[in-house]
């Protein structure tokens, strides 16, 4: 697929000192949803502020459909809509006049029948003569993204999409992005709530200390980095790993009492079997058993922790 965001060696160094942004390259295909995962302060906002011409950048190159986005700036604008996290809207107008003036603002004719269908699919047509203040946050999250599609974006922001819904208004944002994917939108995300990207994203990628430490397809990623553990917990104390169980390349505990076994449930063969009883052969005595499996939050975490950088590297 074609990419339609392209970020080139970009740099961004605020007058403290401060690198906020590291060398960092991304492209981003057009019609996929691109969660942005990264802890505080990682340069997660930073990066799509200076996408979307709030910030400018230090150094480096920005390509929105092949336009700069300095060089070309009224152009690649007009191709962005942005939700951001904060609930800012003109309290005292209506739902309607709102969204069809954020489509004014970027130069677009008058389109009621686009603004209706619009308002539909966010299920924001029953409150169109509603002042903002009367609406709930949850409705006020819909409008923001209304007023943010109000004049077709190609490419979509969404920062912190689901910040302060509860979970049935979350899954409702969820569908709403589905849609506009199947549309044709580019969607770029940042998120806290893990299951967000796994839920809906494509692609994930991982920002910290202002460089991306991985990006990949979110199944890959899950596949490559989320492996289950078997965690066998043993009677007495192993002074070693006896030769006959080396090749499983077991990890001990500091308490010498138990044993991890890192596998991929995906092979045909998890060589479990061959373990236990190895193990039973061994002479060792098991006191219990237990299995974890790898989600996308805790290959976040270990991400930033820096503990996959050997899986990274293979």
């Amino acid at each position: 697929m074609k990419n339609f965001v392209s970020i080139q060696n970009l740099n961004k160094i605020y007058p403290s000192t401060f690198k906020a942004l590291d060398n960092l390259s991304l492209d981003i295909e057009k019609g996929e949803i691109f969660a942005l995962l990264g802890p505080n302060g990682a340069g997660k906002s930073t990066l799509i502020n200076i996408i979307c011409g709030i910030v400018s950048k230090t150094s480096g190159k920005v390509l929105i459909n092949n336009h700069d986005n300095v060089k070309d700036f009224r152009k690649t604008r007009s191709m962005i809509g942005v939700v951001p996290q904060e609930l800012s809207l003109e309290i005292f107008e209506t739902v309607w006049d709102n969204v069809c003036y954020s489509r004014g603002l970027y130069g677009k004719s008058n389109n009621f029948k686009y603004i209706e269908e619009l308002l539909k699919e966010l299920s924001l047509w029953d409150k169109k003569n509603s002042l903002l203040r009367e609406l709930s946050g949850g409705m006020k999250r819909r409008v923001l993204i209304a007023k943010a599609l109000s004049h077709e974006p190609s490419v979509l922001f969404l920062d912190e999409p689901s910040a302060s819904v509860d979970v049935e208004l979350r899954k409702d944002m969820w569908n709403i992005i589905k849609k506009l994917k199947k549309k044709g939108v580019t969607i770029i995300l940042t998120t806290h709530y893990i299951e967000e990207a796994e839920e809906i994203a494509d692609r994930v990628g991982i920002i910290n200390h202002g460089k991306i430490i991985i990006v990949d397809k979110k199944d890959e990623l899950i596949k490559k980095l989320g492996q289950k553990k078997l965690i066998i917990e043993l009677q007495e104390k192993i002074q070693g790993i006896p030769d006959k169980l080396k090749h499983f390349n077991l990890i001990v505990n500091e308490d010498l009492n138990q044993i991890t076994y890192t596998y991929d449930t995906k092979n045909e063969r998890t060589g479990i079997t061959e373990l236990l009883n190895l193990i039973k052969s061994e002479g060792f005595i098991l006191k219990d058993l237990n299995t974890e499996k790898s989600s996308l939050e805790s290959i976040f975490i270990n991400l930033v922790k820096g503990a996959n950088n050997e899986l990274l590297r293979s």
